[in-house]
């Protein structure tokens, strides 16, 4: 059975518990329940003989023999119990809930699962399929999910520019489901760029991740995500850690931080770098190392993410438009940047291919550097690959191909020998800091729908981009009024 079968196979299911009212994460939640006692059932058995450490009164054969309200009663008591665990099995079932109300449903589910020896199936299979159902959970735009789900193209463009290397440690301050560092993960892995001994191997298993996850489901989904793909194991200690990574300082420094934060400018909790008391409306930390407090939460990820590197480390951060605009805290945000790394590119994304809509986004690239006198930038490569250019989730998704001659351009290999393009132009450090505000979001490209009726995008292109402009306005109102309120 092909990967993309069993995908369907499994995920067919679903539409017979929506009659339930269970939703696409609910089910996605149960599935990751049920396959890891399924797969850690597996390991417990020859070839393999590992101490799973489940108690056999809460294991995958417990669940077998059972049935009707019985197995309902039982399988409520396994997530209970499992979840007051340590390690990787205590993550999984954190304040895990049986969402699946029928237990003929339940018990079908359990023999849909038990069908497969999923072991003996490859590390890519495995994550494909896993992959495959997060990515149709984030399709459910109901839900709310597709916001923790970064467009798989975009994140090997960022990987392969950014080029990981081996024994070398990768960071993620909001990880969601794990897609960056599955990303980096094979790209290391792949043979025709390294060949890795056996101390490399163990070090890219257990060593080289570090994540971050504030949604509790969302973390779960990341470390059953990243053990399918073969990161870390039942008995390691988990390469994700949920909790909110802008509350206090890195206590380590990372090699390389590759992160989608989460869209959205206001945060409940305004991080200061200033002595002073804590307001009513706002919970203020201490963040020494930042270089302006804001609640600007984008802005904030900005600060950390420099503050997570090592002296050589190297970023690559989506942030939205206003990140590169924004006055106040925002300029100063970007004049650091500016100084203290090589803030070096910067990619301007096409509209329509987040699943959180009315989002302008860019990736900004910056490598840190030491404490100097004069600025580390000496000049921004500005990559457009908006202007003209549009997608859809549905009918015209952007594939990796679409952002293989920005790779190109960025050059990789190295990026000091580049070549300027319509699409790729290079400013100078002089020339941004004269812009008013330090304004980065720079753009030359004449927009051929502006004026020329027969340049007009399809008329689905045209409705999305009007709803994400919209909806963007609309999410700007909201902040502004939540402000006078003072939330």
């Amino acid at each position: 059975m092909t990967t993309a079968s069993i995908v369907q196979r499994v995920w067919n299911y679903c539409n017979t518990l929506r009659d339930d009212g269970v939703s696409y994460g609910d089910y996605v939640e149960q599935l990751t329940y049920l396959l890891f006692l399924k797969m850690a059932d597996e390991y417990s058995k020859p070839p393999y003989n590992r101490d799973i450490q489940i108690p056999k009164k809460l294991n995958w054969e417990s669940l077998q023999n059972k049935s009707g309200a019985e197995l309902e009663v039982h399988y409520i008591k396994i997530l209970n119990e499992l979840g007051k665990e340590k390690g990787m099995i205590g993550e999984i079932f954190f304040k895990s809930q049986n969402k699946i109300q029928d237990p003929a449903k339940l018990y079908k589910l359990i023999q849909l699962i038990d069908d497969e020896n999923w072991v003996v199936l490859g590390a890519d299979v495995k994550g494909d399929i896993y992959e495959g159902l997060l990515e149709k959970n984030a399709e459910d735009t109901k839900s709310g999910a597709g916001q923790y789900f970064t467009p798989r193209s975009l994140i090997k463009a960022m990987v392969e520019c950014i080029r990981p290397e081996p024994k070398k440690t990768i960071a993620d301050p909001a990880c969601g489901t794990g897609g960056f560092f599955l990303a980096a993960y094979d790209f290391i892995s792949d043979e025709k760029k390294f060949t890795l001994d056996k101390s490399e191997k163990e070090f890219l298993k257990f060593k080289t991740f570090r994540g971050w996850e504030i949604v509790p489901n969302a973390a779960r989904l990341c470390l059953m995500n990243l053990y399918l793909h073969n990161i870390g194991d039942l008995n390691s200690e988990p390469p994700i850690e949920r909790a909110d990574s802008l509350l206090a300082s890195p206590s380590q420094k990372f090699d390389f931080v590759l992160t989608n934060p989460p869209f959205g400018k206001k945060s409940s909790i305004t991080i200061s770098n200033e002595d002073g008391t804590q307001s009513k409306e706002t919970l203020t930390y201490e963040r020494q190392d930042f270089w302006t407090t804001t609640s600007n939460k984008q802005l904030n990820f900005v600060q950390h993410v420099r503050s997570m590197l090592k002296a050589d480390g190297k970023a690559a951060v989506v942030v939205p438009d206003n990140v590169l605009f924004e006055g106040g805290a925002g300029e100063t945000v970007r004049k650091e940047l500016l100084k203290s790394t090589d803030f070096h590119t910067i990619l301007r994304l096409p509209t329509g291919i987040f699943y959180a809509q009315g989002v302008k986004a860019n990736v900004i690239f910056f490598d840190n550097k030491p404490a100097a006198k004069t600025a580390w930038t000496k000049g921004v490569w500005i990559y457009d690959l908006r202007t003209n250019i549009h997608f859809t989730l549905k009918t015209q998704q952007m594939k990796y191909v679409d952002l293989k001659d920005f790779v190109e351009r960025y050059n990789p290999n190295n990026r000091f020998k580049r070549k300027e393009t319509e699409r790729f132009k290079k400013f100078t450090y002089d020339e941004i800091i004269a812009r008013d505000k330090t304004n980065l979001d720079i753009f030359w490209l004449k927009d051929e729908s502006l004026g020329d009726m027969e340049n007009l995008p399809a008329p689905d292109i045209l409705a999305l981009e009007i709803i994400e402009n919209v909806e963007a306005g609309l999410a700007s109102f909201k902040e502004i009024v939540e402000g006078l309120n003072g939330k």
